[in-house]
């Protein structure tokens, strides 16, 4: 005897039993696979990305040599020995010694920290208004908008390194902390436009408008709907920032716009090699050799974040 036909209704309900004697038991859907959220593709895209890892282990070995390398030494960055001017590389001084007697690697060591410092905090600084200026244009419109796109359009035009030259006698007397702020001020323009553009995207968008339909404040729905879908540019944005902003505070340190001695940064101590870069190389080739090393190795994360994000921007790669 052949069994009665069961046909399955739209939301998987079986629908009545024959015979009218109740329902057939609701099929249970199947649970959706594991690790399938946008963050676990990203993790595992980045595992299958070696690129990534070699950069990353660099830079943070780069990191830890700036907490933690000078530990061992004897030496601080402002002591002088008066017995070892213009020192090549030895056992008591490994990366030789200045003019003056100071200790290179104390140095380097020193001037690696505070680069990082003010490249990661005027990073996220820099895309952190980014975010801010460019969503509320983006939502709000209209004449909001057209004000903050002048307002952009006219910071983009502005030469900002001869600005900074400009006002180069009232820069010389300010902390790294104000160099953090300058360096943030000059480098988010570009991401804010591109956030921009992809909020006036999103504003539109079912989610969005069921959440001002639910009377959800402009704040509100900016930082809970908005923001969160454009984070992946946000995070690729952040990385290439610090890269931006210690070339940055490389240069305006290097020209004597940015840190001022006692304090050293990479910039200071290629500023101070540079006259003595043939005759006492070392001088200048361990900073120039960190400084490349921090870089690259934060470019090629960033390179790798941006291909595991979308995986369309950097296809035939592994």
């Amino acid at each position: 005897m052949s069994s009665p036909d069961v046909r399955l209704l739209p939301d998987g309900d079986p629908g009545p039993a024959p015979g009218g004697r109740g329902p057939l038991p609701r099929r249970r859907r199947p649970a959706a696979p594991p690790g399938t959220s946008r963050a676990a593709m990203v993790r595992r895209r980045l595992r299958s990305m070696p690129r990534f890892w070699v950069g990353a282990s660099i830079l943070l070995l780069m990191v830890l040599w700036a907490l933690f390398g000078n530990a061992p030494n004897i030496y601080g960055p402002a002591d002088q020995d008066p017995f070892a001017l213009s020192q090549s590389p030895s056992l008591q001084h490994w990366f030789g010694t200045d003019r003056i007697g100071q200790d290179l690697y104390a140095q380097v060591n020193s001037g690696l920290r505070k680069s990082l410092v003010i490249g990661l905090f005027a990073g996220l600084l820099g895309t952190a208004i980014a975010a801010v200026v460019g969503s509320v244009a983006g939502y709000l419109g209209g004449k909001v908008e057209t004000v903050i796109v002048w307002f952009i359009n006219f910071l983009l035009v502005l030469p900002a390194f001869y600005i900074l030259l400009l006002f180069a006698p009232a820069l010389r007397g300010l902390s790294w902390v104000a160099i953090i702020g300058i360096v943030a001020l000059f480098s988010w323009m570009v991401t804010a436009q591109v956030v921009k553009a992809q909020t006036k995207s999103l504003r539109d968008r079912e989610f969005v408008k069921a959440a001002r339909f639910m009377g959800l404040s402009t704040p509100v729905i900016i930082a809970r709907h908005v923001l969160p879908n454009v984070a992946s540019l946000l995070i690729v944005d952040a990385t290439l920032g610090v890269v931006g902003a210690i070339l940055a505070e490389t240069s305006l340190s290097y020209f004597g716009l940015g840190v001022q001695p006692p304090d050293v940064s990479l910039g200071t101590l290629l500023a101070a090699g540079t006259p003595g870069a043939v005759t006492r190389p070392w001088v200048f080739a361990f900073p120039a050799l960190a400084l490349v090393l921090t870089l690259t190795a934060t470019s090629i994360m960033a390179d790798a974040l941006r291909d595991a994000i979308d995986p369309t921007s950097g296809a035939g790669r592994a």
